[in-house]
């Protein structure tokens, strides 16, 4: 993601917080992958599948080792550029991630760390949640 311009990252930072007017923007303004990464990061199925479809399987893996996917996580750390593996450890909280990325000053990788890491805990707790629960399963 280090090739993206320092604008189109801050859109895809909106577009993470839930704004969809950035959400919008990168779909059609020539950054389709970074939206479809936006609502893979949120665990949109069909967001990974077009990232793979369209041959952005990278952005779709990177998603899975923000997840956490030990797999994942090498074959970022194999096949892409550094940002993405410590960005991705850094979604985790990790501190040597962190710190390299402050290092760097990649900060806006830094505020998207951030912002990923509340949208999983967000999701986790939903998902934890008695409300979420499907009566009749």
């Amino acid at each position: 993601m280090e090739k993206y311009d320092i604008k189109i990252l801050l859109a895809l930072y909106e577009s993470l917080k839930g704004r969809k007017d950035f959400f919008k923007f990168l779909a059609q303004n020539g950054y389709p992958e970074l939206a479809a990464f936006s609502n893979a990061v949120r665990g949109d199925i069909d967001a990974m599948l077009w990232l793979f479809k369209n041959k952005y399987e990278w952005l779709a893996i990177l998603s899975n080792a923000i997840d956490g996917e030990a797999e994942a996580r090498e074959w970022i750390r194999k096949n892409t550029h550094e940002v993405n593996f410590y960005f991705a450890l850094a979604c985790k909280k990790e501190e040597v991630a962190t710190k390299w990325l402050a290092e760097h000053n990649l900060n806006v990788f830094l505020m998207m760390a951030k912002e990923i890491d509340i949208v999983l805990d967000t999701q986790m707790k939903e998902n934890l949640s008695w409300y979420t629960y499907k009566f009749g399963q």
